[in-house]
C-alpha cells in the first residue's frame, strides 16, 4: 500500500493529485488545505469519476487535519501565495517561508519518514528551507522545477522541429526562474540526432528564449499561474519515487561539490528512485555551461540570503 499527500488544493495541488489518482500512482492520495470544504468538494469530485475512468485509488479531502495525512510516503507542498502586485521579493519569501515551514513540521509529526517534494514558490529557496529546517537527509527534500522546464523546453523543441514531444530529449538545470534556468541546447535530441544539427541557431536560440519565459508566458494569457503542466510535473516526480523507477530528472536537490557549488538547492540532472534523490547525474558542462550555471547558483543564493535576514534560518 502507497500513501501520498498533497498540501495546497489550489489548482496546481488538485491537478497533481488528479493526475496521480488517475495514473494509480498510489493507493491512497490525501488533498489537504487550509480552506474549509476546498479539498473535500475536490476530492469528492475526482472520486465521482472512478467508474467513469476505471482507476482504484482513493482520493480523501481534509481540511487542515495533519492525522489524515499519517504514514504517507511522499508528501507534496504546494501551499504559498503567489506574488502580488506590489509585493516585494523579500514579502513573498517571508509568507512563504512561513506557511512552507509550518506545513513541513506538522506533516513530519506523523510522516516522519516521508520524502518531501517541494513545488511552493520561490521554490528553491523554499526546497532549501525545508531542508534546513526539518534537518531531514538530502535525498528526502527534492524541488521539481526542473521537471517542469525540460518538459516545456521539450514542448518547445517539438514545435520547433514538428515531431512528437515524447521523442525529444531536453533538459533544463539551474534555478527554477525565467532568468536562472538553463535550458541545456548541446545535450538536446531527437532519436539521438542533436537538435544543433537540425535547427539553425536563431530558431534554437528562440526556442532557448521561450522555454525560459514559459510560465510568464502562461500567466500572460491565462491571467494566472499555470496549473496543469506544474501540476502532472508533481505527479510523475512522485511517480518516480514510489515506483522506483531510477528516472533521470532534473530536480532541485541539495548540492555539497557537484556542479561546483555547495550549501545550495538547485537544478540538476537526478537519478529519481525509491530514495528519493538517489545520484546526481554530472553531465560535464562546458566553460559557458558552467558560467551560467554559476550566475544562476548566486541568484539563488541572493534568494536564500532573505531567509537569514528575515530570521527564518540561523
Amino acid at each position: 500500500m502507497s500513501k501520498v499527500t498533497v498540501v495546497g488544493a489550489g489548482n496546481v495541488g488538485a491537478t497533481c493529485a488528479n493526475v496521480m489518482a488517475i495514473n494509480e500512482v498510489a493507493n491512497e492520495i490525501v488533498l489537504l488545505d487550509i480552506k474549509e470544504g476546498v479539498s473535500e468538494g475536490k476530492a469528492m469530485d475526482m472520486m465521482q469519476t472512478v467508474t467513469l475512468l476505471d482507476v482504484d485509488s482513493k482520493v480523501i479531502g481534509c481540511t487542515n487535519d495533519y492525522a489524515r495525512t499519517a504514514n504517507s510516503d511522499v508528501v507534496v507542498i504546494t501551499s504559498g501565495l503567489p506574488r502580488k502586485p506590489g509585493m516585494t521579493r523579500e514579502e513573498l519569501i517571508g509568507v512563504n517561508a512561513g506557511i512552507v515551514k509550518s506545513v513541513a513540521d506538522q506533516i513530519l509529526k506523523y510522516s516522519p519518514n516521508a520524502i518531501i517534494v517541494i513545488i511552493s514558490n520561490p521554490m528553491d529557496t523554499m526546497t532549501y528551507l525545508t531542508l534546513k529546517a526539518t534537518g531531514l537527509p538530502k535525498n528526502k527534500v527534492i524541488g521539481m522545477g526542473g521537471t517542469l522546464d525540460s518538459s516545456r523546453f521539450r514542448y518547445y523543441l517539438s514545435k520547433a522541429l514538428n515531431v512528437n514531444a515524447r521523442e525529444v530529449e531536453g533538459l533544463v538545470i539551474g534555478g527554477h526562474g525565467d532568468t536562472t534556468m538553463i535550458p541545456l541546447k548541446r545535450f538536446a535530441n531527437v532519436k539521438g540526432v542533436a537538435v544543433e544539427s537540425l535547427l539553425d541557431q536563431a530558431t534554437l536560440d528562440k526556442v532557448v528564449a521561450d522555454t525560459m519565459v514559459g510560465g510568464a508566458t502562461l500567466t500572460g494569457l491565462l491571467g494566472t499561474s499555470a496549473w496543469y503542466a506544474p501540476g502532472a510535473a508533481g505527479a510523475y516526480l512522485v511517480e518516480a519515487i514510489l515506483k522506483d523507477q531510477k528516472k533521470i530528472i532534473p530536480c532541485c536537490v541539495y548540492l555539497d561539490g557537484e556542479y561546483g557549488q555547495k550549501d545550495i538547492c538547485i537544478g540538476v540532472p537526478v537519478t529519481v528512485g525509491r530514495n528519493g534523490c538517489e545520484g546526481i547525474i554530472d553531465y560535464k558542462l562546458n566553460a559557458d555551461e558552467q558560467a551560467l550555471f554559476n550566475k544562476s547558483a548566486e541568484a539563488v543564493r541572493n534568494m536564500n540570503n532573505v531567509l537569514s535576514q528575515l530570521g527564518v534560518l540561523a
